[in-house]
């Protein structure tokens, strides 16, 4: 039972602390679920029986609850009371690698759906990421990847057109295109400038993603840079990504120097 896990579990939050109890009370819970001890899905108690057990009011349990719902650990089913979710996928920003390794090293399975393989015309955008000329030929990758068997994004990638046509015998069903340039075509990566931010699904995002049309996607424009003979880096792999916001989070650690 949820309330037993609780008061075997968690110490009431120390009152004289500098830090906030609601924040205090945010801290444990999010560790409790973060390590397990929370099955997902699992329901939390009431908030008065919360706030009893930390002994606290329920403005406090209201607030940290409040918190962990923001942060989609928790959710409220109306007339049943708070949830365990499920825990959002993650890739650490740390380093360059492509998604697939990075999931199935944390024990996910990826299954990639390529829903065209084509040569266009590069847009304005593409054009100055890739640095040629707007028009100029270049290969668009079209992708959806399920995590678990489950759509959790959408993915457009840009390269030069040589490039692209070699990928079309390559197995993009179950492998990365980062790991094929470097292990199959001993293309050296260099670095990659990333922008981040979040944008509502429209009806083609929904659709592919299996979600509610407006709901919160993560996009980000990555542009991926290549080592030349030189040792000059050089534009080589630009792609847009839309990740669904409830399932998925990018994280980096930062030090102040």
């Amino acid at each position: 039972m949820p309330n037993e896990i609780l008061k075997s579990d968690l110490l009431a939050p120390a009152a004289a602390s500098p830090v906030p109890l609601h924040a205090q009370l945010r801290e444990r819970l999010r560790e409790r679920i973060l390590d397990g001890s929370y099955a997902v899905h699992a329901q939390l108690p009431p908030e008065s029986e919360l706030g009893a057990l930390f002994g606290v009011s329920r403005i406090t349990v209201r607030q940290a609850l409040g918190d962990l719902h923001k942060e989609g650990l928790i959710f409220k089913v109306p007339g049943k009371g708070t949830f365990v979710a499920k825990p959002k996928a993650f890739q650490q920003l740390s380093q360059l690698e492509g998604f697939a390794q990075a999931m199935a090293r944390l024990g996910h399975s990826i299954r990639n759906v390529v829903t065209s393989h084509t040569a266009v015309a590069a847009d304005a955008a593409v054009a100055q990421q890739l640095q040629v000329a707007t028009g100029t030929q270049v290969a668009e990758i079209r992708r959806i990847r399920c995590l678990n068997g489950d759509p959790l994004s959408v993915e457009v990638t840009y390269l030069p057109l040589h490039i692209g046509e070699r990928l079309r015998g390559a197995d993009l069903a179950q492998r990365d295109i980062f790991l094929i340039l470097e292990n199959d075509y001993g293309i050296a990566l260099g670095h990659a400038d990333l922008r981040i931010d979040a944008i509502p699904a429209d009806a083609a995002l929904a659709t592919a993603l299996n979600v509610a049309e407006g709901s919160a996607i993560l996009r980000i424009e990555r542009l991926t840079h290549g080592i030349g003979a030189d040792g000059q880096a050089i534009p080589l792999d630009f792609e847009y990504l839309y990740f669904r916001g409830d399932a998925f989070q990018y994280r980096l650690r930062l030090h102040k120097q």
